[in-house]
């Protein structure tokens, strides 16, 4: 097998983050801009390499998200589900606005990866679910091209552990929605090779 790849998919528009609400575990389905943009994701991360597995966070929009992709490609993929790529816990937080988390709370959680919002989750904690679910990908040895759909903070903690930095580097990066990011999967020497590209 040559050069083994992971292509990262974050789920397209829903009507929450369209309205700038922190959405992490709250179960939002696609919406009208949403399902024209992942209707284009199948025929693209095939482009990149063709694809032997699609996994999806159990989140209804990535879901759909992953839907969307296996009905695109040429061969037919059942999606699989994990839920170690569900989105970070936000908490409290979780389908509020933006604004509702005071400056001080902002400040904290962007240095420290141990801030956990109210009754949710750490970077840290995530961070550690990703890499697991990054280890039991690297011990598949038959699929060449695996298809992640995730969120936001799951994605960057991926793109973390390629780059080989602390998941604080997740603040330093921003990922569009229906975007795909991907890194060489491999234990030794992971490599990111494209980061949220759009179609």
């Amino acid at each position: 097998m040559g050069e083994r790849l992971l292509t990262l998919v974050r789920h397209g528009q829903t009507a929450a983050n369209a309205q700038n609400l922190l959405q992490g575990h709250v179960n939002h389905p696609l919406d009208d801009i949403g399902r024209a943009q992942v209707s284009l994701l199948g025929a693209a991360v095939q482009k990149i390499a063709p694809v032997g597995r699609v996994i999806s966070s159990p989140l209804l929009r990535a879901q759909q998200t992953a839907q969307a992709i296996a009905e695109g490609l040429t061969q037919s993929i059942e999606v699989e589900t994990d839920p170690r790529w569900i989105e970070l816990n936000y908490g409290d937080f979780d389908g509020q606005p933006v604004s509702s988390v005071s400056a001080q709370q902002w400040a904290t959680w962007r240095t420290d990866e141990h801030f956990r919002p109210p009754n949710g989750e750490t970077l840290a904690e995530l961070s550690v679910r990703v890499q697991e679910a990054i280890d039991d990908l690297l011990n598949d040895t038959v699929h060449s091209h695996i298809v992640v759909v995730s969120h936001v903070s799951p994605i960057k903690a991926a793109v973390a552990w390629a780059l080989g930095v602390g998941v604080e580097v997740s603040w330093r990066t921003a990922l569009d929605r229906a975007s795909m990011t991907t890194v060489r999967l491999d234990a030794k020497h992971p490599a990111l090779k494209t980061f949220n590209v759009t179609v």
